[in-house]
């Protein structure tokens, strides 16, 4: 079977240019975004012909609807590179876990660490969980002690953004990274 290729989902451009415009009258913008006054569409239209450009309807909610006599191409153009830049500067916050056990070896606390201040260093948030099993649950003091000590050794990376709490068998603990 073929891979699968997933592609960004296509906009429709729903801006009206020239003859698409419906309304009787416009507010009309210059090619140099000069402010021209309400026009009748033909006087609108008339002026864009004139300057051998388009007759972009900007703001169609606007009561008159805003129109603007630019190059429609170059307009398209440079909408497409402000979303891209917008896309770009967006950042998402991802959550990873990581567990634990109250009676974790020394070796295997340092491991563990690792990953987390790894994960601190790629600026994503970590839940930190310690799993309790049978008799442990009654010393959550213990749990406590160990995520506090984690989030000692990582103080440097990332700050505490919810404190050990108790929930059922485990105990959790949210580390963000340090802005």
């Amino acid at each position: 079977m073929a891979p699968v290729k997933h592609k960004r989902p296509r906009v429709v451009d729903r801006t009206r240019i020239n003859e698409a415009i419906r309304a009787e009258k416009v507010r009309l913008i210059g090619p140099e975004g000069e402010q021209l006054g309400e026009k009748s569409l033909k006087e609108a239209m008339d002026y864009a012909i004139e300057k051998n450009l388009d007759l972009v309807e900007i703001a169609p909610k606007a009561d008159p609807p805003v129109c603007r006599v630019l190059e429609y191409g170059k307009y398209k153009y440079q909408q497409e590179q402000k979303a891209k830049q917008a896309r770009k500067h967006q950042s998402t916050i991802t959550v990873k876990e990581i567990k634990f056990r109250p009676k974790i070896g020394e070796h295997d606390y340092k491991t563990k660490r690792g990953h987390v201040e790894r994960f601190l260093r790629k600026k994503d948030k970590v839940k930190v969980t310690i799993m309790f099993r049978g008799r442990e649950v009654v010393h959550p003091k213990k749990g406590e002690e160990l995520l506090m000590r984690l989030a000692e050794d990582v103080a440097e990376l990332g700050v505490i953004e919810s404190q050990p709490n108790l929930d059922g068998r485990n105990m959790v603990m949210v580390l963000a990274p340090v802005k």
